[in-house]
């Protein structure tokens, strides 16, 4: 989905951030032959054909279910450990914007993070039984933009940390979109997640409202349990080539930070609601040339494997591109965006709801990158995709939300303390 498809070692010359002017589609290019959909992006400016990719060596996955993390290190958990099957996002806007209640309830998240994640019932906790260990339970928080409108903290803003502008093909609803503060809450199990949001959710009664509240599943493994890349509901394979070792430090964490953001990251969430009866009715061909990547193994057009790197230069017996011009990994791929880059995290949603006094069924990606600044990386990006990206046609973004990630705190600390120093 929405994102960088293929990592590359060096940064390479690409188009930047501007994309040639945007397409006038028509729905019916869904039922459209291969030949007649390559002539139209074949017709686009032929300067966009980069260079293919070098090929980066993959980095072991390390185990999806039955971990145990901490919160006390570096960076918090649930960014660039595995995805496991559950997640819950929530989104609180504070009672009270000042620092007072806002402290009050990062100190008594912190205690209930730091024994939630170790298996332990918090103070007072009516069902004391849920919290076990060995679930892959992560619980991560994040501080939105109107909590630096406070005058302490408006010197402290992160670098790059910025509200998405507007996209053309964005039909973003307020019920889905902001918030003061965001809890993500991961598990192995739909029990864990539960009961550790509400209980989080209990504790912040006093000092906050909920917003709203995302719920999304993935697949991140294969049948033996093995990790692989999983799907999501198109049934395209969702996060290929996210970068790894070197190249993930550069790409997530905030570079030369203030103090209190070491080991911090900035988010944005996109609630991306999916076409899926008009994907559907769609070409399996046409479905791949869309994506750029085939549907059975992940693997690049111009590919065989998933880690195949693209060959973004490669044209076919008509002369036309092979990846086309419009497909999605070519339009998101750092080759064609000065080599700007993001950690991606997909969750698979579906939202039923009475409408007329008949239920209607949603379905979607909640879809989460992790960038060391947004303004430079997520942003350009986004801009580009919007201007001319074939799976337009199939997807709408329909929520927005950024938010910035303190790292992790110590056992005799709390989370963002330094914030307020």
């Amino acid at each position: 989905m929405t994102g960088v498809s293929e990592p590359t070692p060096e940064p390479a010359p690409g188009n930047g951030a501007d994309g040639p002017p945007r397409l006038q589609r028509r729905r019916l290019l869904g039922y459209a032959g291969v030949a007649s959909a390559g002539a139209v992006v074949g017709g686009v400016a032929g300067a966009g054909i980069a260079r293919a990719s070098t090929p980066v060596p993959v980095a072991p996955q390390p185990a999806v279910i039955r971990q145990d993390y901490s919160p006390h290190e570096t960076h918090q958990a649930g960014i660039t450990t595995p995805v496991p099957a559950v997640t819950r996002l929530l989104a609180f806007t504070l009672t009270e914007l000042a620092v007072e209640p806002l402290t009050k309830l990062l100190k008594l998240w912190s205690g209930d993070i730091q024994a939630l994640m170790a298996g332990r019932p918090i103070p007072g906790d009516p069902t004391p039984d849920l919290a076990r260990t060995g679930v892959s339970l992560t619980i991560t928080v994040g501080l939105g933009p109107r909590v630096f409108s406070l005058a302490p903290l408006r010197s402290k803003r992160p670098d790059g940390f910025v509200e998405i502008p507007a996209m053309a093909h964005d039909r973003l609803q307020e019920r889905w979109c902001g918030g003061d503060l965001v809890v993500i809450v991961a598990a192995d199990d739909a029990t864990t997640v539960d009961y550790a949001a509400r209980r989080l959710a209990r504790d912040a009664a006093t000092f906050a409202r909920p917003g709203w509240v995302q719920d999304g599943s993935w697949r991140g493994t294969d049948a033996s349990g093995e990790p692989v890349t999983g799907r999501n509901l198109f049934g395209q394979l969702d996060g290929s080539g996210n970068p790894s070792g070197d190249l993930l430090a550069q790409t997530v964490w905030a570079a030369d930070p203030q103090p209190w953001f070491a080991g911090g990251t900035t988010l944005v969430v996109r609630r991306i609601q999916m076409d899926l009866d008009f994907w559907d009715r769609t070409t399996a061909e046409r479905q791949e040339k869309v994506i750029g990547r085939r549907l059975d193994t992940g693997a690049p057009l111009t590919g065989t494997v998933e880690t195949d790197a693209l060959d973004l230069a490669a044209v076919g017996e008509s002369g036309a591109p092979v990846i086309p011009l419009d497909a999605h990994a070519r339009r998101s791929h750092p080759d064609e965006n000065s080599a700007r880059r993001m950690l991606r995290r997909g969750l698979n949603y579906t939202s039923t709801e009475v409408v007329d006094g008949r239920p209607v069924t949603t379905a979607g990606l909640v879809f989460l990158a992790f960038c060391a600044d947004l303004a430079e990386q997520f942003v350009p990006v986004q801009q580009r995709l919007d201007a001319n990206d074939a799976l337009n046609d199939w997807t709408t973004a329909i929520g927005s939300a950024v938010f910035a990630l303190p790292g992790g705190f110590a056992k005799d600390d709390w989370i963002a303390r330094a914030l307020f120093d």
